[in-house]
């Protein structure tokens, strides 16, 4: 086969003796093993049960519904360069009772070592682009680089590392049995010192020891606008895309249907790449579960847009959960990965690669990205860097804090889970993270659908009983107007103490207590004038936790937003959950609008765009904006206050 990253190929197909369940499978490499090896991990996956998993497969009758008929079939396959031959086989018997009828004759590419599939990503530094790519080289073989500059003008060389793993990386089955694949050889080189806003080009380089070099074509990027700067910036961010094949065949590991989203989410995405500066994958990358080969054929898929702009991602349940393996769920969603492959075949900026946490900057945007799948409660090692990373933000530069990770660490309705939404662990240890560091928003996947929250905190409640005067709170003032105009407080008459305050709004006079035999939650305890003295009762019981908006806006936010907007973008292209059943007051948009991504648009310090896109054409289908000053940012809200003093 003459391509270097792709070739497609037809099969033609007669069997004297056809049957509906006739299948064909793509081998690589070629030699195979077809003894039966039932699933261990998913025992009810529909996948072909051998000992060597095919890289695709489609049943015979696919393309000639006559085939029962005629035993003749023609099936085109797309295949991509996976550094082995390929072999071509089919088999009676279903998927469950495969029995091996025919092989066909072995079929290569041109120079199956050819590096392929690069992929950018932000370095360390803002100033630094990390290209990655796979290829059938080792350091033995060849000393590999990246030849890159500015568009038009003279190149320079930098090195590049090379990685590989073995299957006694895996943790488990299918990836360490019949999952297993050749990685071949992953190298990543870091372009550095690089001018912000500048066009540049590059290639992958292999010198090989007798002196010859081996390139891949050419491709660009423009690098990353300095921080802080003041101009257009386009963000995509989403989760749980997966892959799917182009030729309509199914993977070893689930059928075509499992992600029928994702080649569209994809496809929008390549038409839309001018109108992109970066992007984020949150978890569940590939959906392979073990599977090792088909992350080839994602990195494949992705090529136009991994090799064009930053192509962010974070860890999810499918790339790193295995039970004793330290993840923080107890499940094998990663088919034995343990997240050997993501940490290998991505490059992201964080400290420790196995933990996979970082922050990155992108002109004005900072972003924390938190890791899911390790422990995020406070105290632990993450939650430190979480803090860390959002203290670091300087808000009169970057004014636009973004938090994200993969599972529901916030709010979500379709994600109920002992008597709370989202992973309510996560928000009582993270939600006073993102209330006194002002987060704008954090962003989620994992449950397979949009929604938006309104900007949401949840608040500490005090349930106020009776009226004896043995409990004393401090109300602020904007909370007092809101419950005398309700009638949840009253004055209280016949008391002999006045209240202290230093403000003349009317609300702020005289002294309140609950309405005789009501249960009051108030919130904003504030101990900071103006404010309200309210006497409860002996009575009063533990403090409660309850969620609520703090702005009731729905499509423009502007001035001080004191509370962050949690949004779930995990449409990415794996099949949708359904809409959720339970109907909250803080959650503005849960229907579920197909397969989509998120879009944020920084039009300058003060303004901010979100859109929620829809992958089969693009379309809005859900949309709010910010504005606000840097002033804004430093107000004073509930538990993200700065410390203050008298003293002058």
């Amino acid at each position: 086969m003459q391509g270097e990253d792709f070739q497609w190929i037809t099969v033609e197909l007669e069997c004297p003796d056809p049957s509906e369940d006739d299948w064909v499978a793509v081998f690589s490499p070629a030699k195979f093993n077809s003894s039966t090896c039932p699933p261990v991990i998913f025992p009810g996956q529909e996948a072909p049960h051998l000992c060597t998993a095919p890289i695709k497969y489609k049943f015979a009758n696919d393309s000639n519904a006559e085939y029962m008929k005629t035993g003749k079939a023609s099936l085109k396959f797309r295949l991509i360069n996976q550094r082995a031959d390929f072999s071509i086989a089919l088999f009676s018997g279903g998927l469950s009772h495969p029995k091996l009828l025919a092989v066909s004759n072995t079929v290569t590419f041109a120079n199956p070592k050819a590096p392929v599939y690069p992929r950018l990503s932000q370095g360390k530094s803002w100033n630094e682009m990390a290209v990655t790519w796979t290829s059938g080289y080792n350091i033995i073989d060849a000393v590999t680089f990246v030849e890159w500059g500015f568009k038009g003008e003279s190149q320079t060389q930098s090195p590049a590392g090379t990685l590989t793993f073995h299957r006694e990386a895996m943790c488990g089955p299918p990836a360490r049995t019949i999952g297993w694949r050749d990685p071949g050889y992953i190298h990543t080189s870091f372009l550095k010192d690089l001018w912000p806003n500048s066009l540049y080009t590059y290639k992958l380089g292999h010198r090989l020891f007798n002196g010859s070099y081996i390139w891949s074509k050419s491709y660009y990027f423009k690098s990353s606008p300095y921080p802080g700067q003041d101009s257009l910036q386009r963000v995509v961010i989403f989760g749980d895309m997966g892959k799917a094949e182009r030729d309509g065949s199914n993977d070893s590991n689930e059928d075509k249907n499992y992600q029928p989203g994702s080649l569209n989410t994809t496809d929008q995405l390549i038409k839309d790449l001018d109108n992109i500066d970066i992007l984020f994958h949150i978890g569940d990358i590939t959906y392979a579960n073990g599977y090792i080969s088909q992350w080839d054929q994602f990195t494949s898929q992705v090529e136009p847009i991994a090799s064009t702009i930053p192509y962010m991602i974070a860890s999810g349940n499918h790339e790193r959960d295995v039970p004793g393996t330290g993840s923080f769920f107890e499940t094998n969603d990663s088919g034995g990965e343990c997240g050997v492959l993501a940490e290998t075949m991505f490059y992201v900026p964080a400290e420790n690669r196995a933990k996979f946490w970082y922050s990155t900057d992108y002109g004005m945007f900072h972003f924390c990205i938190a890791d899911s799948e390790h422990d995020w409660r406070e105290g632990s090692e993450q939650y430190k860097f979480i803090e860390k990373c959002l203290a670091s933000a300087d808000r009169q530069k970057q004014p636009w804090l973004i938090f994200a990770a993969h599972r529901v660490l916030g709010y979500s309705s379709n994600y109920w889970k002992d008597g709370s939404y989202g992973e309510s662990m996560g928000r009582e240890s993270l939600q006073k993270l993102w209330q006194k560091y002002k987060v704008d928003i954090a962003f989620y996947g994992h449950v397979h659908n949009y929604e938006r929250t309104c900007p949401i905190y949840q608040f500490i409640y005090q349930p106020l009983c009776s009226i004896l005067t043995t409990h004393v709170y401090h109300l602020h003032i904007n909370a007092a107007r809101e419950l005398v105009e309700s009638g949840d407080i009253i004055p209280r008459s016949g008391c002999n103490k006045t209240a202290s305050c230093s403000s003349s709004d009317a609300y702020c006079r005289g002294v309140w207590r609950p309405r005789t035999n009501t249960e009051l939650y108030l919130r904003d305890i504030d101990y900071h004038p103006p404010s309200v003295i309210v006497y409860a009762g002996a009575g009063a019981r533990t403090p409660e936790l309850k969620n609520r908006c703090v702005n009731t806006e729905k499509t423009h936010y502007s001035g001080t937003v004191n509370g962050t907007i949690h949004i779930v973008v995990g449409a990415g292209g794996y099949r949708l959950n359904s809409d959720p059943q339970l109907k909250t007051n803080w959650s503005i948009y849960t229907k579920v609008s197909g397969f989509g991504f998120g879009k944020l648009t920084a039009l300058n310090h003060s303004s901010l765009l979100f859109e929620y896109k829809r992958s089969s054409d693009g379309e809005v289908y859900d949309s709010f904006t910010i504005s606000r000053d840097y002033r804004d940012v430093l107000a004073c809200v509930h538990d993200g206050c700065e410390p203050t003093t008298l003293a002058t």
